[in-house]
């Protein structure tokens, strides 16, 4: 099967959001990914419900949230209202992570669970069969740009295994560092979507860059 692309608008021109998203939307890209940053989980800001409300009104794609903020129960309403297809918080982020599965799916949206390169899968094999999709973080969240983290392979196929042990639905997301080399890789090791961010929007051409990351094949 071929991967879902996943661009991330956090690397798009802020200048130009409109027509980045309609560019998206002529591409292959499946879902259109929305990293949210507080400042405080991350040390970084990025943006908040005007711009999601914004980007909504022109995407004709899921929007795929990561939510990189503390206590994220407290908005999760608001996400979905603002647009949300998919909501991911991080297990680090959460107390209640059960309770705030079930009220992602409350709102009709599908439920993720984001991962740090530090936190192992482990964490997650008593929620891994209520969730939609498990995102793993393949750099340090916060910023854009950063090298892809090696030890995702192993990562990623230890997912995989939990996965499939406990008859769990989730796909499997990495985020951070994607490119034509790595991606193949991936995807053998049992990834289902990739994440990009600036290896699409700095490329010359962004639109043959998606069609190619979504030939990617084991």
């Amino acid at each position: 099967m071929r991967p879902l692309i996943a661009p991330s608008v956090l690397a798009s021109d802020f200048a130009n959001l409109q027509s980045e998203v309609e560019m998206l939307n002529k591409s292959q890209a499946d879902w259109l990914h929305i990293d949210i940053m507080d400042g405080r989980f991350v040390p970084n800001i990025s943006f908040g419900f005007p711009v999601m409300q914004a980007i909504k009104k022109y995407a004709q794609k899921p929007m795929d949230v990561h939510l990189m903020i503390v206590e994220p129960e407290l908005y999760i309403e608001q996400f979905r209202a603002a647009g949300a297809d998919v909501i991911s918080v991080h297990v680090e982020a959460c107390n209640h992570l059960h309770r705030t599965i079930q009220q992602i799916k409350a709102t009709g949206a599908k439920a993720g669970v984001a991962v740090n390169p530090h936190t192992s899968v482990s964490l997650l094999e008593d929620i891994i069969a209520d969730l939609d999709l498990v995102c793993l973080m393949s750099v340090n969240p916060g910023f854009g740009g950063q090298k892809f983290i090696e030890n995702t392979y192993r990562k990623t196929e230890a997912l995989k295994n939990l996965i499939i042990q406990r008859n769990s639905q989730a796909l499997i997301e990495i985020d951070g560092g994607i490119n034509q080399q790595n991606a193949p890789l991936l995807l053998n090791s049992g990834a289902d979507v990739l994440v990009a961010g600036s290896f699409v929007f700095s490329a010359q051409d962004p639109i043959a860059t998606i069609a190619e990351l979504k030939k990617s094949s084991i």
